[in-house]
């Protein structure tokens, strides 16, 4: 079982959630989830439990369990989206001379905003705007 665990204080670490989880069962991987560029916790996290039973009595223990300062949100992890699922896209990118573009709202990324797009990165460089 694959279990989310969020409202994390900064200073938690991968061991702290493990301990935390391991009094309800066997703890497969217990990770915190770190920006990329900085190494700072985005402050959730993801553990796995082989036993749904071990897990559902961990999530109902631990959810709003005081966490070295927060209390914890912890609830079964749903699958992430795929990015092709985000929403709906824009209109096509248009003509590559004319002076406005049709895509989405900000190039041509599209986006849930969608359609009838700006001008950014279309038509004549350097013309007018």
């Amino acid at each position: 079982m694959n279990i989310y665990v969020g409202n994390l204080a900064w200073a938690v670490s991968d061991d702290d959630l493990r301990q935390a989880f391991a009094s309800y069962g066997e703890v497969t991987s217990a990770t915190v989830i770190k920006d990329k560029f900085t190494g700072q916790s985005r402050g959730f996290g993801f553990v796995e439990m082989p036993s749904s039973s071990e897990g559902q009595a961990a999530i109902t223990a631990l959810d709003g369990f005081d966490l070295k300062g927060r209390a914890l949100k912890v609830n079964e992890a749903r699958p992430a989206e795929r990015r092709e699922d985000r929403g709906g896209g824009g209109g096509g990118r248009g003509p590559r001379n004319s002076s406005r573009g049709g895509g989405g709202d900000r190039g041509d990324r599209g986006g849930s905003r969608g359609g009838g797009g700006g001008d950014r990165g279309f038509g004549d460089r350097g013309s007018r705007r």
